[in-house]
């Protein structure tokens, strides 16, 4: 177990190529603004689907 450990350990530390904080930032804000628009779209689809439900179950 502690053979392990140190292997994870050595690799994490020595192999393991981590991204710079301003590379991290920039991957995270472009995340959330394609979450936004994601949710935006999804938003837009769900109002116009309802909008179209209501019609036609209104019209008689």
């Amino acid at each position: 177990m502690i053979t392990y450990l140190k292997d994870i350990y050595n690799e994490l530390v020595y192999k393991v190529s981590w991204p710079t904080w301003k590379e991290v930032q920039s991957s995270a804000l472009l995340v959330l603004v394609g979450v936004v628009i994601f949710s935006l779209l999804i938003f837009g689809m769900d109002i116009s689907l309802n909008t179209v439900m209501d019609f036609i179950y209104d019209w008689k």
